[in-house]
């Protein structure tokens, strides 16, 4: 993106002050859900700390609890018990209205199903995040940011009119066009074939880089959790350090 663009979004004091402690910290989590028989636990006293720019692999089977971790994390869902702290607050007494402007423009979503407005154009999901922050230059970054992913030419397109490849480029340029602290993606390749998944990939990891943020990645694929910092294994409620 141009210098203009990286002084428009130059982070506040108190975005300077999270930038240097850790980003996220989940104590004692945990997470039950109750049956008809009996009660399922999903979570179990689960322990994570995110560091600032680390890219961290959640990995496990289907149905261990990743999606669920990772909405908890991010303060899109409440654990039965524990503390989650994001940015250096606590998510224990917030309402989802607290959640959405303590995340507004520090923290960005990209989803196996894209999640892109329907009604929308391309450029215009991407503006929309720095259009509820109030920006002035919305529409300038937005586009700097398709051009960033390639796809200037798509900027009119509505998602319907765009390949998978090219929607789940455009949900990229969303999340990452608030240079955010830190990144969640859930199965980010999922919808993807294995060509477009990697570049998807490679684009992710690059803005990545470029920005500085912390990712944290739910995702079946081994040889792109392999390319994080850490991987996490989610087995039996629990978060396993694995070793390289």
């Amino acid at each position: 993106m141009t210098s203009e663009t990286s002084q428009h979004s130059a982070p506040n004091p108190e975005q300077q002050e999270s930038a240097v402690s850790t980003v996220l910290k989940a104590t004692n989590v945990g997470k039950r859900i109750v049956g008809p028989n009996q009660e399922l636990v999903i979570l179990d006293s689960l322990d994570a700390t995110i560091q600032p720019a680390e890219v961290v692999a959640i990995i496990g089977p289907s149905g261990s609890g990743k999606s669920t971790l990772l909405g908890i994390l991010a303060g899109l869902d409440q654990p039965t018990s524990g503390v989650v702290e994001l940015l250096g607050e606590s998510l224990t007494d917030m309402d989802e209205d607290q959640c959405a402007r303590l995340r507004a423009g520090r923290v960005g979503f990209v989803f196996q199903s894209f999640q892109l407005l329907p009604g929308l154009t391309a450029l215009e999901n991407v503006m929309l995040p720095l259009e509820l922050a109030g920006d002035s230059q919305a529409e300038s970054r937005a586009a700097d940011m398709l051009a960033d992913v390639g796809l200037s030419d798509r900027q009119k397109h509505h998602p319907l009119q765009l390949s998978g490849g090219e929607q789940q480029r455009v949900a990229i340029a969303r999340a990452f066009v608030s240079e955010p602290e830190l990144l969640f993606a859930d199965e980010p390749t999922g919808n993807l074939d294995g060509e477009t998944g990697a570049t998807v990939i490679d684009l992710m990891f690059r803005l990545r880089q470029q920005q500085g943020s912390a990712l944290v990645l739910v995702t079946h694929d081994s040889k792109l959790a392999e390319r994080c910092d850490r991987r996490l294994l989610m087995q039996g409620g629990k978060l396993l350090e694995l070793s390289d």
